[in-house]
């Protein structure tokens, strides 16, 4: 239930938000975080540096701390919303439990909106999922058989997946819960372009939305019957190459909007700014250094004056080496903030 100082907080996020987005330029005060709960996943993928163990290189194994999650939440007062999920396995964090319910206690809404796999979970954390008000589950499904499934979420359960999901249903159905919702995700390949109608209607028996996504290696079980997928894809594209010549911009070009709006933070408080950035962190903390004070440091606010004004690349930003900012140089485009 809102109470008037959740009102007053989301009222004050807005106003901020609006500030934000009418001067690209100007300091931040972020009302929507990204907190990775784990950088774990049991997993193999094959094109995903998390299952391959590249993120590693640079991103540190972990999750984040129950102790750690508290003080932030006591220090940005501002914070309204948090995405856990990034690069790991949220289900796999030991403390989320307590995460989930803290930020219960505290009106801050949670979200594992950027995806769970749903192979490894326990029941009294199902529970939790639904007694603690999680907003939103993106349950990555590629697939609507084993056969199929296992293809790309290797070491993957389909059935296992599927039973989980109908116990956060009878979980919602026994505390008269509308959350979380839930959204199936079906990455499109080519050995599972054949199941997408299949899975779009299991979506809908268990009361799921249901969300196509094209495949970021183009090289990796490409598309087959392109046509078919064109059709299904609202936005009516059957690659990520295609997406760019059709609409004049990335695929995933929204997420430097992250930068502002929704900063990717890692377990440790790392800023690394966008959920897309692996390879290099920005020189930011919010652990040590309070939220505003790390989104707001000169290295990040240069980045973003990069992104949205064309201020010259400069080689400690990270966003420098990034394909998506590369893209906007080549195409003389800057990021269209609002």
């Amino acid at each position: 239930m809102l109470n008037l100082e959740t009102l007053e907080r989301a009222a004050d996020a807005t106003d901020r938000s609006a500030r934000s987005t009418a001067d690209p330029l100007a300091p931040v005060s972020p009302t929507k975080v990204r907190l990775e709960a784990s950088t774990f996943c049991q997993l193999k993928c094959p094109t995903c540096e998390t299952a391959t163990g590249e993120l590693y290189e640079t991103v540190p194994k972990g999750f984040l701390r129950f102790d750690h999650f508290k003080a932030f939440l006591d220090e940005a007062e501002g914070v309204t919303e948090i995405e856990l999920s990034n690069f790991g396995e949220v289900f796999l964090n030991p403390q989320l439990s307590d995460i989930l319910r803290y930020a219960h206690e505290r009106g801050v809404a949670l979200h594992m909106a950027n995806g769970a796999n749903l192979n490894t979970v326990r029941d009294d954390v199902l529970e939790a999922v639904v007694k603690y008000g999680l907003r939103h589950i993106r349950c990555s499904i590629d697939g609507a058989s084993q056969e199929t499934y296992e293809q790309y979420r290797r070491r993957g359960n389909f059935d296992t997946v599927m039973a989980n999901i109908d116990k956060i249903n009878a979980f919602k159905k026994q505390y008269g819960s509308d959350y979380p919702t839930l959204t199936w995700q079906f990455v499109v390949f080519g050995h599972n372009e054949h199941e997408i109608r299949k899975a779009r209607a299991m979506a809908q028996e268990r009361g799921m939305d249901f969300l196509l996504k094209l495949n970021w290696d183009e090289n990796h079980s490409p598309v087959r019957d392109k046509e078919m997928v064109r059709r299904e894809m609202a936005h009516g594209a059957a690659s990520r190459s295609e997406f760019k010549e059709q609409f004049g911009a990335g695929y995933m070009e929204h997420v430097c909007h992250q930068l502002w709006d929704q900063p990717q933070v890692n377990f440790d408080g790392v800023v690394w700014g966008c959920c897309r950035n692996n390879w290099k962190p920005f020189d930011a903390n919010v652990f040590e250094q309070g939220l505003e004070g790390a989104m707001n440091s000169e290295q990040l606010s240069y980045a973003r004056a990069m992104l949205a004004d064309g201020a010259p690349a400069r080689e400690d930003v990270p966003c420098t080496t990034c394909s998506l900012y590369k893209a906007m140089q080549r195409d003389g485009r800057t990021l269209q903030r609002g």
